[in-house]
């Protein structure tokens, strides 16, 4: 029988050749010598194209797996790299804090005496209120820069929280009730204090008011002094008292202010 196509098993195409197959009949001698060395050569040949396909197989698979991780790794690095951008920035702020350090230190008690001085003028310029308790404030923070037991750190961090407290009546809208000191009379001496109530709004307005609504004033930066308020005026004071003590609900208010805000301005961007 002559094999002249090739033969599939398994999806591959054994390559047989063309080999002459002679079929022996009945009392005829076996296939010859060279049919059967052709035979076990084609068998040979076949197993090394096998074992050829299973190698280029297992390369592919590494390949893919290699391309999986290469794609993973370059993901990461993508994600890591602004990471190390902020630690390499912030590496070398550190690093220019610590060039900067010594002369830092040595700078450090002026700055801190500088920044009390500053404060306490702001004190003394600013709206008249709760000044006992301003000024104590200041003191304190004078009495801290001498304290051989607390540390710079300690203090500057007292001074800033002095100033933030500064900052904060810059935001508030308050109300309390107080003593108001009254001007010395024609013979030198001084009137007792009468019992009022304050009104501070930030450091626009400052006003006040008696218990009986019948006598009302406005702080006047530019004069020093208190310049007394008419009856409307006394009105709005009144609302803006309930207002700040939630017994009404909030409203635009029409009262004279304290100071210019161009000078308001003015002095908290020098400070």
């Amino acid at each position: 029988m002559s094999v002249t196509q090739p033969f599939v098993a398994s999806g591959r195409v054994l390559l047989l050749g063309m080999v002459l197959l002679t079929m022996p009949a009945a009392g005829e001698s076996p296939l010859p010598e060279a049919a059967l060395e052709a035979q076990n050569q084609q068998a040979a040949l076949q197993e090394r194209i096998d074992a050829a396909d299973e190698s280029t197989r297992e390369q592919l698979r590494e390949l893919r797996e290699l391309g999986r991780e290469t794609r993973r790794l370059t993901a990461q690095n993508e994600e890591l790299a602004p990471r190390l951008e902020r630690r390499a920035e912030s590496l070398e702020r550190r690093e220019a804090a610590l060039d900067t350090l010594e002369t830092t230190r040595e700078a450090l008690p002026a700055l801190k005496r500088s920044l009390v001085a500053r404060l306490e003028d702001w004190v003394e310029g600013d709206l008249p209120f709760l000044l006992e308790e301003r000024r104590a404030r200041v003191a304190s923070l004078e009495a801290s820069l001498s304290e051989p037991d607390l540390s710079e750190a300690d203090q500057l961090d007292r001074i800033l929280e002095a100033w933030r407290a500064e900052l904060r009546y810059g935001r508030e809208f308050d109300v309390w009730r107080g003593y108001l000191a009254s001007d010395d009379g024609d013979d030198g001496t001084q009137a007792p204090r009468r019992e009022v109530d304050f009104l501070r709004l930030a450091r626009v307005g400052f006003y006040y008011l008696t218990p009986d609504g019948q006598e009302g004033g406005v702080w006047q930066s530019d004069e020093g002094r208190w310049a007394p308020l008419d009856e409307a005026a006394r009105r709005e004071v009144r609302t803006g008292l309930r207002i700040a003590r939630d017994q009404r609900a909030p409203e635009l208010l029409t009262l004279p202010i304290s100071q210019p805000l161009e000078s308001r301005h003015d002095q908290e961007g020098q400070s």
